[in-house]
């Protein structure tokens, strides 16, 4: 049994790494300041879920105030990992307020990796973004493709996340594995994402708003998928960047076709202009992923979206009233 520090146990990604942690028999130490980048409902739904688990201890704090991950270091006892999962995310949110994005994403990294080394805590995961790829590098991406070019103040805010990772591996021998997440869906996922957005909007009779054409393409994963390819993760690696998700490729105009199949609901669509923080397509190679991890996504995205939309049609009650921006 290990003792897990997992930052960001409220969100969609780190509150399933959490219950697959603990039904393996580890123990969680799950931090989250709840803030409000999205309708906290969802948040303190995740959180509710977690709390009832007898492995489970919950700090509220803000990773992106050293004083406050100190007091946690010291509260934490011995901790074999932190995994790193705590994020302000959203390409177009960073175009509006880029401070919060630096000092979450990257103040908070080195915070914590600062916190590896004072403690002698030599396993460290970062969420990263397939955001960095921009729109220039071939696909389907790899880990070696260009990404000096970041599109968006969140691209480059994990840019320098990753950054600060290596500099801790090499000056400190910290074994550090950086995910770069593609497009995650699933139950109670992040709604200003496409799959919790349409889901609501084409059911509760609301106009469907897409940005361009809808004939953009996204890589969709499946949270379980991406959550135990997070976990594999925590091996000795020395210094890693994987790409994790983005098997199955799918246009936003099919997606929405998929939905009202499931939905019983013909959507309202209104095209507008592409927004220009959105890349035009999204797809990753896994390669590595499989030969350093065994990983391999197993959920189909029709399996994926059937159990979506049984989960968003059983909460239904208090979902169709989630604010979706």
């Amino acid at each position: 049994m290990a003792h897990y520090l997992v930052t960001g146990a409220a969100g969609f990604i780190a509150s399933r790494v959490c219950e697959m942690l603990m039904d393996a028999g580890h123990t969680v130490v799950g931090v989250d300041n709840l803030n409000n980048s999205y309708d906290v409902r969802v948040k303190e739904y995740r959180l509710k879920r977690l709390s009832a688990r007898p492995n489970f201890n919950f700090k509220r704090m803000d990773i992106s105030r050293f004083e406050e991950v100190e007091e946690l270091g010291e509260q934490a006892g011995k901790v074999d990992a932190v995994i790193n999962l705590a994020a302000r995310a959203g390409v177009r949110a960073s175009v509006i307020d880029p401070w919060v994005f630096v000092e979450t994403n990257m103040i908070g990294t080195l915070n914590l990796l600062e916190l590896c080394c004072r403690k002698k805590i030599n396993k460290f995961i970062l969420a990263s973004t397939s955001s960095l790829y921009g729109s220039q590098n071939p696909m389907p991406f790899k880990e070696d493709a260009d990404t000096d070019r970041p599109l968006q103040p969140y691209a480059a805010s994990k840019k320098g996340a990753e950054a600060m990772c290596y500099t801790y591996h090499y000056l400190y021998g910290i074994d550090v594995t950086v995910f770069r997440y593609f497009t995650v869906y699933g139950p109670a996922g992040r709604p200003d994402m496409v799959m919790f957005r349409f889901t609501q909007w084409i059911k509760e009779g609301r106009p469907v708003t897409i940005n361009g054409d809808g004939e953009q393409s996204r890589g969709f994963t499946y949270l379980d998928d991406i959550a135990r390819g997070t976990i594999l993760g925590l091996k000795p690696l020395g210094y890693e960047i994987i790409n994790l998700g983005g098997h199955e490729v799918i246009k936003v105009n099919d997606l929405i076709h998929m939905l009202e199949k499931r939905l019983g609901r013909k959507a309202m669509v209104e095209y507008q202009p592409l927004h220009p923080a959105d890349a035009l397509a999204n797809w990753a190679n896994v390669e590595k992923a499989k030969a350093l991890l065994g990983w391999e996504p197993q959920v189909s995205i029709n399996e994926g979206v059937d159990r979506l939309v049984e989960w968003y049609l059983r909460e239904r009650s208090w979902v169709s009233q989630v604010l979706t921006p």
